[in-house]
């Protein structure tokens, strides 16, 4: 009882209309439906040449420490993880693709979390918020997911290199395919029937087919956390910091302010916490959180961290207070000792989430206004640079010039932010300095 007094009190929980019963069960909810990360978040990163087990533990360890500070500091029942989509830029694009050692690549992870952090601090974020146009910010998101999805289909091997065509159909007989596609398609009818934990039920269920096939050899259930030295603090700070990585630096910056602060508006706006303006209560200590969190999941050795809104499945359940990201972070300290379950799941079977997450992302582009060539253009153009040149880099950086492009050559320059137009400056000087 006298716990549940201060529990009362720490989380205003009757100020919010909850108990501690809601809160509990609403911080499992939001866990089972974000817990896919931990499985593949390593996997992702492994590609990138990082430690499974290492990142595995790291991604619980940030995904607690985010999510309870969210939770103690904002009072917002809102969870954080490292974030889908750049993860996979940095695994295949920044090393895979531009052949950057992980250990520079973490570092521009860093600085563009510590430009998030200082922007917030400046309160420079909320002005870029309120200034960056729709159709940017949705062409942004959109080419994102284009790009998830397109590893995704990768990864699960139905899309393969052409010489003569760039893409082709893979192998569509074979079993890493059609588990990819089964995968995929178990996400997207269970989350149709508004089952939350759709994602980790079909990693479970295509797995578990793969070790029936023999891809997949079981390594045992539990075990004490691995040891996180072959990550933690490995990331070449001084080395990411050159002109060079400054185009990439800007995107992770640019991609988490965006990803995080409509996550936690949309969020919170489900809790009903939100005014008629999209601000909410503490937001300002949210955004320091969130971006604080980024900061040291980079220093730890994981991609940047960012508002799941997956924990709009806790807040559909009766989730109001910080109590419920409590609960959601304290699950993820205990999941660590379930590691070998990390290294058992096969590429096709985080594909079909790289996929939906692709659809997800994707969504936003009905909210372009397609009659308006001026918005049209730099929409499309961001979104589909993406997927078409791998880089989310170059994609913003066309799109930010396109923008400006349209509305100076239709006469509408009154209709570019400072804010627009110094992005564009800056992306120019880029490419005129060094490609």
């Amino acid at each position: 009882m006298n716990n549940q007094g201060l529990l009362q009190r720490l989380f205003k929980l009757q100020e919010h209309g909850t108990t501690v019963r809601t809160e509990v069960i609403a911080g499992i909810t939001t866990f089972l439906t974000m817990v896919y990360i931990v499985f593949v978040n390593p996997q992702i990163l492994g590609v990138a040449g990082m430690n499974t087990q290492a990142v595995f533990v790291t991604t619980c360890l940030i995904a607690a420490f985010g999510s309870i500070l969210m939770g103690l500091v904002a009072n917002l029942p809102v969870a954080l993880a490292p974030a889908m989509g750049l993860n996979a830029f940095f695994a295949f694009v920044v090393v895979g693709a531009m052949g950057i050692s992980w250990q520079v690549g973490m570092g521009a992870i860093f600085w563009g979390a510590f430009g998030l952090l200082l922007l917030t601090l400046f309160r420079v974020r909320y002005w870029m918020i309120a200034n960056i146009p729709l159709s940017l910010r949705v062409g942004i998101s959109s080419g994102i997911g284009l790009l998830i999805a397109m590893i995704g289909l990768k990864n699960a091997g139905i899309v393969v290199a052409n010489k003569d065509t760039l893409v082709a159909v893979g192998d569509l007989t074979s079993h890493g395919v059609i588990l990819g596609a089964v995968g995929f398609f178990i996400i997207a009818i269970l989350a149709s029937r508004n089952v939350h934990v759709a994602v980790l039920i079909s990693i479970v269920i295509t797995t578990f087919i793969g070790w029936l096939l023999g891809d997949v050899k079981y390594g045992g259930l539990f075990s004490l956390p691995g040891n996180v030295g072959e990550v933690l603090g490995q990331a070449d700070l001084k080395g990411s910091l050159n002109l060079g990585m400054a185009g990439i630096i800007f995107s992770f910056m640019l991609v988490n302010l965006f990803d995080s602060s409509g996550t936690l508006i949309g969020v919170t706006d489900k809790a009903g916490l939100t005014d008629e303006k999209g601000t909410f209560p503490r937001m300002k200590q949210a955004l320091y959180v969130d971006s604080l969190s980024s900061v040291v999941g980079a220093y730890a050795g994981t991609s940047s961290v960012t508002a799941y809104i997956e924990s709009s499945s806790g807040v559909a359940v009766g989730g109001r207070t910080g109590l419920m990201a409590v609960v959601t972070g304290m699950l993820f300290l205990l999941v660590m000792f379930l590691s070998p379950l990390a290294g058992m799941v096969p590429a096709y079977a985080a594909a079909g989430a790289l996929i939906y997450v692709g659809v997800l992302m994707t969504s936003s582009l009905s909210r372009v206004r397609w009659d308006d060539l001026t918005e049209a253009v730099p929409a499309f153009v961001t979104a589909a640079m993406m997927p078409f040149s791998f880089s989310i880099t170059e994609g913003i950086a066309l799109g930010f010039i396109s923008y400006c492009v349209m509305k100076l050559g239709t006469g509408r320059w009154r209709e570019i932010s400072p804010c627009v137009v110094a992005v564009a400056i800056l992306f120019i000087l880029k490419i005129a300095l060094i490609g």
